[in-house]
């Protein structure tokens, strides 16, 4: 049966049934997803913008292989920092403010590492920036799967890895046009700014969430959210919902995550967390104009073949857009994780083989298209909808401090894992990594697609 656009019908497994047919208003929908996920491009940005970098600054402070290793993993130990702060603020603040403070942070902080005087004032300002980083990974997704119907969730949250993508894009992109400006790594870095003060500015429209609002006593201001979102049935159904799943008052605390009735559910999302981040994306998105000059490439075609990478990224994630409401998260999961398990075993050959630059741009390509098309948006979608709504800020801050952790050790050892085993068998590392999470998916991981995030939590505590 058909129904009209922008309403969903009570045979949608949706958690909906109750109200009928409800009328979602998608605009305001997406404007809030929108705005939320422009953290997504100050993310992705900070993350790849070192990637065309590492050259200049290395020889402007003088750095070894470990040092220059230091340099571009310590974002991911201040994301570590901020990913444990963000999840203490994001009960206590709320999800808007805590935003607006990674704006400021990201503003300030692209500036200060641009323009640092000496190496100890660059560590400091990039690990400043990586709390931003850390922060906005936890709260973006948080928020983005508060305030979207279960229908959508899936695709507005998925809104947050496309942001990360353009992010990317944009960095790459920048490092290009600024190459032969002079202090050219400088103002790569301070170009930052630009978009963390439209991400500022743009959350004034933005509303606060309405299950934080409902866990904070502010019932009433949910209401008028959640009216905004799907009229009236739609407001009076989830907020009696939510409510049901605040019934139990126990404040819990992050030792109350290892408790016998959840801990279950905060190993899958700290391992989903993980394997995200040590499958191998991180050795090409840091490293690329490193990776294409050694397949012999020159250092201008080398940064060219990185915007290519970026626009791959780009392109891909529109699929996961299109299949995940569709498809679901552990397919998705299991699809990618076994492609890029076979893509990574190529890239070992590749290097290994000494096959030309074509061929290692190929395969290169394939790895972005294959993760961003699963593994990318689909972990920031698993994670956001997992967790209970009582517990969702402490065990998003465990996990993606797992993540950040994971994300550290991969980036900042890559050149010494080159330098002492070389790339072929880095890749082939990777690949074993994509193998195990293949069975790890296969297992562990439940299906959520088309649950509400409280329906989900009554699936989880089943299991």
């Amino acid at each position: 049966m058909a129904h009209a656009p922008g309403t969903f019908s009570n045979l949608d497994k949706t958690g909906l049934g109750r109200q009928g047919l409800v009328q979602i208003n998608k605009g305001y929908v997406y404007l809030l997803s929108a705005i939320a996920a422009l953290g997504g491009i100050l993310f992705g940005f900070d993350l790849v913008i070192i990637s065309g970098t590492v050259g200049f600054f290395q020889a402007h402070f003088g750095l070894n292989e470990l040092e220059t290793g230091w340099a571009v993993g310590c974002i991911n130990l201040g994301a570590a920092i901020g990913a444990v702060l963000g999840g203490w603020l994001c009960e206590r603040l709320g999800r808007k403010k805590l935003l607006m403070i990674c704006a400021i942070l990201f503003a300030v902080t692209g500036g200060g590492t641009g323009w640092a005087e000496n190496f100890p004032m660059f560590i400091g300002f990039r690990m400043l920036s990586g709390v931003a980083v850390g922060a906005a990974a936890l709260v973006c997704p948080i928020y983005l799967a508060e305030i979207s119907p279960a229908p959508m969730r899936g695709t507005t949250v998925s809104f947050y890895q496309l942001s990360i993508v353009v992010g990317i894009l944009l960095a790459y992109f920048s490092n290009y046009m600024l190459l032969d400006v002079e202090d050219n790594w400088r103002w790569m870095f301070s170009s930052q700014s630009i978009p963390a003060l439209l991400f500022y500015f743009s959350l004034f429209m933005a509303s606060e969430s309405p299950r934080w609002l409902i866990r904070a006593g502010r019932e009433f201001e949910a209401h008028i959210v959640l009216e905004r979102v799907g009229g009236l049935d739609y407001a009076l159904a989830e907020q009696e919902q939510i409510e049901q799943s605040f019934a139990d008052k126990t404040e819990y605390k992050v030792a109350d995550l290892f408790r016998k009735d959840v801990a279950h559910i905060v190993f899958i999302g700290v391992m989903i967390a993980v394997f995200s981040q040590i499958v191998g994306q991180n050795s090409i998105f840091s490293y690329a104009p490193e990776l294409f000059k050694k397949a012999g490439m020159a250092q201008n075609s080398a940064f060219l073949q990185s915007i290519i990478i970026g626009l791959t990224n780009f392109i891909f994630t529109f699929v996961a857009i299109g299949t995940i409401d569709k498809a679901g998260r552990k397919k998705l999961l299991q699809y990618g994780s076994f492609l890029l398990f076979a893509d990574a075993l190529a890239l070992s050959a590749a290097f290994y083989l000494q096959w030309s630059g074509l061929w290692v741009l190929v395969f290169v390509l394939a790895f972005v298209g294959i993760y961003s098309a699963t593994l990318g948006p689909v972990t920031w979608v698993a994670l956001s909808e997992i967790f209970p709504n009582r517990i969702r800020g402490n065990a998003m801050a465990v996990a993606t401090l797992a993540l950040w952790i994971a994300n550290f050790f991969t980036t900042a050892l890559f050149p010494v894992m080159n330098q002492y085993f070389g790339i072929p068998v880095t890749f082939l590392i990777h690949a074993a990594v994509c193998l195990v999470y293949y069975f790890f998916v296969r297992t562990s991981v439940p299906e959520t697609k088309g649950r509400s995030l409280e329906e989900i939590e009554k699936l989880l505590q089943k299991s």
